[in-house]
This record gives structure tokens, C-alpha cells and sequence, in this order.
């Protein structure tokens, strides 16, 4: 399992609760530049259209050394393979309960593009400084041990 992609802002911005993997739909040329870490999950995120789940806002470059692609939108939305239990559930606590479908890293397995992401409640701005706090006390902590 290879690490294509991770959106380091997910943890920091949403407290996730639970987390779940999904196949996405790509085309030939899309893969090939995800492969070679042309990926960005900057900015992206999780929504539902039609009873189905899509990757919005990811940014994937066409692959430089494929022929010219007539239209092609890097940050168009793809969608992403679960299945209909896993979609029914996931749709329900993100209009019940007012939780975000965040994506949190792009990986291979075996030779398949996965994703995986999580079901997150927004953290207010509370309580990021409180998690810098504790990272900051933390690193400290080991700083200490160490010497």
C-alpha cells in the first residue's frame, strides 16, 4: 500500500469519527498521473448527487506524457464506488446529523486506486488552538526525554 496523496488539513479541521474506503472512478490517463503522485486532495471533499458519492474538487493534472485531451477539467467531480448500504448510511448522517464527508488520503491497493475518508463534525477555532496546545506540550515532552 502506497500513499499517493493525503490531506493534511482533514485531521486539524474535523474531529472524524469513522472512516471508510472507496474505489474511484478514473480514466486510463488519470490513473497514470495519480501513480506517479500527480494528486492533490487540497481543498476537495465529499458530496452526494443522485444517491451517489463523488470526489469534488481533487486535483488531478493530465498525464505529461499522454496525447492532448480535448476539455478536460483536472477538478472535476468523480465518483466514488461503496456500496448501496455503505451509500444509504453515509447519506443519512450527512443530512441528519449535519456531519462532512472528508477525504483524507489516496492509496494504492494492490493495483487499484482507493480512497479513504472520513465521516467529521467541523472544529471550531476553540478548539484547533487547543490541539496546537497539545501538540506544542507534547513535542516538548519528547524534546526533554530525548536529551
Amino acid at each position: 500500500m502506497a500513499t499517493l496523496a493525503i490531506n493534511k488539513r482533514a485531521r486539524f479541521d474535523y474531529d472524524i469519527s469513522e472512516k471508510f474506503e472507496a474505489g474511484l472512478v478514473l480514466s486510463g490517463q488519470e490513473v497514470k498521473s495519480a501513480k506517479t503522485g500527480h494528486i492533490s486532495l487540497k481543498g476537495s471533499f465529499v458530496t452526494v448527487k443522485q444517491n451517489e458519492l463523488y470526489l469534488t474538487n481533487a486535483n488531478i493534472p493530465p498525464y505529461k506524457h499522454a496525447g492532448e485531451i480535448k476539455n478536460y477539467d483536472p477538478n472535476h467531480p468523480r465518483k466514488l464506488l461503496l456500496h448501496r448500504a455503505e451509500i444509504r448510511t453515509l447519506i443519512g448522517k450527512s443530512r441528519a446529523e449535519g456531519l462532512t464527508l472528508v477525504p483524507i488520503q489516496v492509496y494504492t491497493k494492490k493495483s487499484l486506486l482507493k480512497l479513504e475518508f472520513g465521516v467529521g463534525k467541523g472544529r471550531k477555532k476553540v478548539d484547533k488552538r487547543q490541539v496546537i496546545k497539545k501538540r506544542e506540550a507534547e513535542r516538548k515532552i519528547r524534546r526533554a526525554l530525548k536529551s
